[in-house]
């Protein structure tokens, strides 16, 4: 490839992610440089920190000394970018870019504005309602009262109706609500993670909620589910790779294919323009009964499942570090129809305390 480009540090932090390690790892093959990588993370035994050249324990993202830790981190490391793995971090760096920026870093994060439009479930559906841009039917809902009303009026109980939380993260309180639920069958043959649950017990739990939760509850959506990871600048998609997701554990995808779905890109990119987010953005949409795919949720940062990207030909991660760089980002189309099964792997730590693998 000719002479490589100079050595750059780069901060990926939240390095206990599901997703951290092959993100740690597509940084490693960008092929182009070598990255010097710091890792961060609120427990000392996530399995990223030790995938890094050097690692630190912070607060969380929302704690007051989070931002100044951060600061004094990417000063002391001499950081060039950063990379944010977690949605609870992404506010507080959004709100302190420029504090990064006068010491030399940049948080590929977008401005807050549009950042606080893409993590709220039901104000995203709104907008984007407002903008022409198919989304599901959904209702934002403070009370019980409006809740049980909002479920009624989606059509249950001849179809089912979803819950979440207006902003939530992982599919954290993600429930489908349906008449006809097996419950014996779901103790004795599932996991316990299945996400249906009756509308009795949804009230059962949220009658004596106080505070009443913000939720959003919305159309169900029965069809195929995507993953779309973009790269964009104030909006605009310069890389879009769709992956349609197989089998998925707690929220994460465990199997999953690159596919070239055009109306699910054209979506994702017009979704993308309106929203003007920066770097790496995640959408997850599904098709729903009518045959349209509307959007689920935005992840605004690297996904958890970005590393198919990569091993598709397309390394995300490593192009949003350029872009954030002002480096030039290439036109590249991936290898579509490349598919990804995930599997658990083992990182030991010796009595000395030295890490190794089988």
């Amino acid at each position: 490839m000719g002479d490589k480009l100079k050595e750059i540090h780069v901060m990926v932090t939240a390095a206990g992610a599901p997703g951290a390690p092959g993100i740690i790892k597509s940084l490693r093959l960008n092929g182009e440089r070598e990255i010097r990588i710091v890792g961060t993370d609120i427990n000392p035994q996530s399995a990223g920190l030790f995938m890094v050249d050097k690692s630190y324990i912070v607060p969380r993202g929302k704690d007051k000394d989070f931002i100044p830790r951060m600061l004094e981190i990417a000063a002391i490391e001499k950081i060039d970018t950063i990379q944010p793995l977690a949605t609870d971090e992404l506010p507080s760096f959004a709100e302190n870019i420029e504090r990064f920026e006068a010491i030399g870093t940049k948080v590929l994060v977008s401005k807050p504005k549009f950042l606080e439009r893409a993590n709220n479930k039901g104000k995203l559906y709104s907008f984007l309602e407002s903008k022409g841009i198919p989304a599901p039917k959904s209702a934002m809902v403070s009370q019980l009262a409006e809740f049980k009303d909002a479920v009624y009026k989606l059509g249950y109980p001849n179809i089912p109706v979803c819950v979440k939380p207006q902003v939530s993260k992982g599919g954290r309180g993600f429930r489908i609500i349906k008449k006809e639920i097996d419950k014996l069958n779901i103790l004795l043959n599932s996991k316990p993670d299945s996400t249906l649950v009756t509308l009795e017990d949804m009230l059962s739990i949220l009658k004596d909620a106080k505070p009443f939760p913000q939720l959003v509850v919305m159309e169900y959506l029965p069809g195929d589910e995507y993953s779309v990871d973009l790269l964009a600048k104030n909006g605009e998609p310069l890389i879009v790779v769709p992956r349609k997701r197989g089998t998925i554990k707690l929220g994460i995808s465990f199997a999953g294919k690159i596919e070239e779905n055009n109306e699910v890109m054209e979506m994702a990119k017009a979704i993308s323009k309106v929203l003007k987010l920066d770097y790496n953005v995640n959408m997850q949409l599904k098709y729903a009964a009518d045959g349209v795919p509307k959007i689920i949720e935005i992840n605004p940062r690297v996904s958890g499942t970005i590393v198919l990207c990569t091993g598709g030909g397309v390394n995300m991660p490593y192009l949003g570090v350029k872009l954030a760089l002002g480096e030039a980002t290439p036109e590249i189309t991936p290898n579509y129809d490349t598919e990804m099964i995930r599997y658990w792997q083992e990182v030991f730590i010796d009595p000395e305390g030295h890490t190794f693998q089988l």
